[in-house]
């Protein structure tokens, strides 16, 4: 499966959840961020590639959703709901990241 996971600048949140995930299970992982100076910022591309898309938080599904529609189709996007307040490769971050993504695919 190809997982997208979304963050604001893509240096944090949704990175570390590539790190912790690409790999798993067979699982192909990539992260990108959804504002202008984002370190990767997604594109109709990454939305094309990705079977799911994991957003950190309601306000990333919205923006994906008002510029890639086309795209998106009916493809499933699931919000986590983690605030911004997590460094790259956090133990809290690591935690829950595990928890809330093990709701909807094996890890």
């Amino acid at each position: 499966m190809q997982i997208l996971f979304l963050c604001s600048r893509n240096k944090w949140r949704s990175l570390t959840a590539e790190k912790i995930f690409n790999g798993r299970n067979g699982h192909e992982v990539r992260s990108a961020g959804t504002e202008e100076n984002a370190r990767i910022r997604v594109t109709e591309g990454h939305i094309r590639w990705a079977d799911l898309i994991f957003v950190m938080e309601k306000k990333h599904a919205r923006r994906v959703r008002d510029k890639f529609a086309a795209e998106l189709g009916s493809k499933t996007m699931i919000c986590l709901d983690i605030p911004d307040e997590y460094t790259f490769m956090d133990e809290d971050l690591v935690e829950i990241l595990e928890s809330r993504v093990s709701d909807y695919i094996d890890i």
